[in-house]
């Protein structure tokens, strides 16, 4: 890859939420691709109690040089004081795609 892709996971406390998120990252070109997830049950340890919420995920395509920016932005946004930003690296996609997502962050624009 010429590049590294990313794909970045990130709950929301729900999809308008999710919603606003992802168009403040594609509107400041930190993001290429935000796809939510409306409804997904989660169970987690928090302040040493076992917690369930019902969120959003949302599925984020980003590349390396960008996800600073991106996580700082998440984080100015998001409702939860420690949101779950999570980030792997693709080993391998659709060549078509990937120089997709790089013409979308390089030149802030692209189509599929």
């Amino acid at each position: 890859m010429k590049e590294s892709i990313l794909l970045v996971y990130c709950t929301v406390s729900n999809q308008d939420e999710a919603k606003t998120i992802a168009h403040t990252l594609i509107e400041k070109s930190l993001a290429a691709c935000c796809n939510i997830i409306p409804a997904v049950n989660s169970i987690y340890c928090w302040k040493g109690d076992v917690e369930e919420a019902n969120e959003s995920l949302m599925l984020i395509k980003t590349t390396q040089k960008k996800y600073e920016q991106l996580e700082k932005e998440i984080k100015m946004i998001h409702s939860y004081s420690v949101p779950e930003i999570i980030a792997t690296k693709l080993e391998t996609g659709s060549s078509a795609y990937i120089d997709w997502i790089i013409e979308c962050l390089d030149k802030q624009g692209g189509e599929i």
